[in-house]
């Protein structure tokens, strides 16, 4: 069973002056952002999946570019993916942009291309955890659902004074509970963003800015003078670290780049063709005896062109890029784990979506 945290209810009275004091803050301060300035239940949808793990600043623009090529869940759905995984390219976490194109499909397939406006309908679909579930209901919809996210868990923990990681499952589960409780029927849409709002600005991680709070009067870590303690710090993990050699490979003003197949590390995005480093050979050695399943004419220069390390989410990469000359009538072949390749100007449209690292390689390799 789980213990009970230090404080679990709060009083009427507090409830009451909380959801007041929330809401006329909210309202007052809260940002002009694109998504808050529409209705449609997609373009919600977009910007609650972009903003999964992205600043706020960097989701803009690919927010309005995304909406420009694909302003319906119907031209979604119809598009292939790699041109999805191209207008995603540089947001980061593609799994996401899969399962849109996925939720898409089953949108129209499913719900005559209308988004469902029942937590059961929207929790089948591809993508929509909890806190989606909750968000895109509350926002687009109008739902009371709690809508809990990091910047919430930290918010809650600190009204709440509550020790342990807020970000785990009997954490969040306990979050939600509170969340429902604290709810004003009828004002979710706005309760939810006041929240994130808070969680995002005053309610910072290491420097809560409680001067300014309006929930300063109910919050419990504040009022006990631990605000700065909770929630506690994560101790950092030790990331394995996954080594790739890559070819560049020109012809003319084009490069070579090459598509993962649909599952797996950079599952559908284009890239460098690379190697995965084992054992004791020189990452140079390794990538000719890996190049040569795909060409018999490739030479490897001795020494690298760049090299780029790239935090993922759960390990680290360090990829070293080599030039590779191609005798100009060799024969090229696709070799694993690749399904594509191709020659493209890299001034030019590319064929889908390309990692953080391609992108990092290519600016310190081309130049």
């Amino acid at each position: 069973m789980e213990a009970a945290p230090a404080v679990t209810l709060f009083s009427d009275r507090e409830i009451q002056k909380l959801r007041a004091s929330m809401l006329t803050w909210y309202r007052e301060v809260r940002r002009d952002l694109p998504w808050r300035r529409t209705n449609d239940p997609y373009a919600i949808w977009i910007s609650e999946v972009m903003l999964q793990q992205t600043r706020v600043e960097t989701v803009r623009g690919y927010y309005e570019r995304f909406l420009g090529r694909f302003p319906t869940v119907e031209a979604l759905a119809a598009a292939p993916i790699d041109e999805v995984l191209s207008q995603w390219s540089g947001l980061g976490y593609y799994a996401r942009a899969r399962s849109l194109h996925r939720a898409a499909a089953m949108i129209v397939e499913e719900h005559g291309g209308a988004l469902p406006a029942d937590p059961k309908a929207l929790a089948a679909l591809p993508g929509f955890g909890p806190y989606t579930v909750a968000a895109v209901g509350s926002i687009a919809f109008g739902l009371d659902l709690p809508a809990v996210d990091g910047n919430v868990a930290r918010v809650f923990t600190r009204w709440t004074c509550r020790e342990g990681d807020p970000r785990d499952a009997k954490a969040l589960a306990h979050f939600r509970r509170l969340g429902q409780t604290l709810l004003p029927s009828g004002d979710a849409a706005d309760w939810n963003q006041a929240l994130m709002e808070l969680g995002a600005s005053l309610c910072s991680p290491g420097n809560p800015a409680c001067l300014g709070c309006p929930a300063a009067f109910a919050c419990r870590a504040h009022l006990a003078g631990r605000e700065r303690e909770l929630p506690p710090r994560r101790k950092a993990k030790e990331r394995p670290i996954l080594h790739l050699a890559a070819a560049l490979i020109r012809r003319g003003d084009e490069i070579l780049l090459a598509r993962r197949p649909d599952s797996g590390l950079f599952a559908s995005l284009w890239e460098l063709p690379a190697v995965e480093l084992a054992g004791d050979a020189s990452p140079r050695e390794q990538l000719a005896r890996w190049l040569a399943r795909a060409s018999d004419a490739a030479i490897v220069a001795e020494n690298p062109a760049s090299e780029v390390v790239q935090t993922l989410t759960h390990r680290e990469l360090a990829l070293t890029v080599y030039d590779v000359e191609l005798r100009r009538d060799a024969a090229l072949r696709i070799a694993e784990p690749y399904v594509d390749a191709r020659f493209v100007d890299p001034e030019g449209p590319l064929p889908g979506g390309l990692s953080s690292v391609t992108r990092k390689a290519l600016s310190g390799s081309l130049r």
